[in-house]
């Protein structure tokens, strides 16, 4: 880890927030942690990311599988390594979670909304720009929510991908 992390417990401070954080994540894992260096933003991005797992239209498994394939593109091991098993228990199978990392095979295994999520996610990944007949087809398959919300989802999943890449948090 390029910046240390911040032990529960150490700063008195912090004894809400950490509460807060543990109370959503079952724990204050090494990633908040290292956020705890910020309240102010270990705060929102808790709020942000509660919101993205746990107020999310769209089905759970299709969620999961776009943040692994998250990880997949920005090489985010530690944050893959940790939703793999959310996925397996939202549904997604062991075929349609393995691949997501194989460019060959991608697609195996997924619903014809997952994989159309899955386009989706590429695209806001690789590209940023979300090319306008894709959208197309998302927006006519998906309500507007559950548009917002699957790219909510994919920025957010960049966001925390990127900020533990960029940290070197669980290498």
């Amino acid at each position: 880890m390029r910046i240390s992390p911040v032990e529960p417990g150490s700063r008195p401070e912090l004894a809400t927030l950490e509460a807060e954080i543990a109370k959503q994540r079952g724990r204050v894992s090494p990633l908040y942690q290292v956020l705890l260096n910020s309240p102010p933003m270990a705060h929102g991005w808790e709020q942000l990311l509660t919101a993205v797992r746990r107020h999310n239209s769209l089905p759970e498994a299709a969620r999961e599988l776009v943040i692994l394939r998250v990880a997949v593109l920005n090489r985010a091991r530690y944050e893959y390594d940790a939703h793999v098993p959310i996925a397996l228990q939202a549904g997604a199978s062991q075929a349609a979670v393995d691949a997501l990392s194989d460019p060959a095979s991608i697609g195996a295994g997924l619903s014809d909304d997952e994989a159309l999520l899955i386009e989706l996610t590429d695209a806001m990944t690789n590209g940023i720009e979300v090319p306008a007949a894709l959208y197309l087809r998302v927006s006519a398959r998906f309500t507007p929510q559950q548009v917002v919300d699957a790219m909510v989802t994919v920025g957010a999943y960049n966001m925390v991908s990127r900020f533990l890449v960029a940290l070197e948090i669980g290498h």
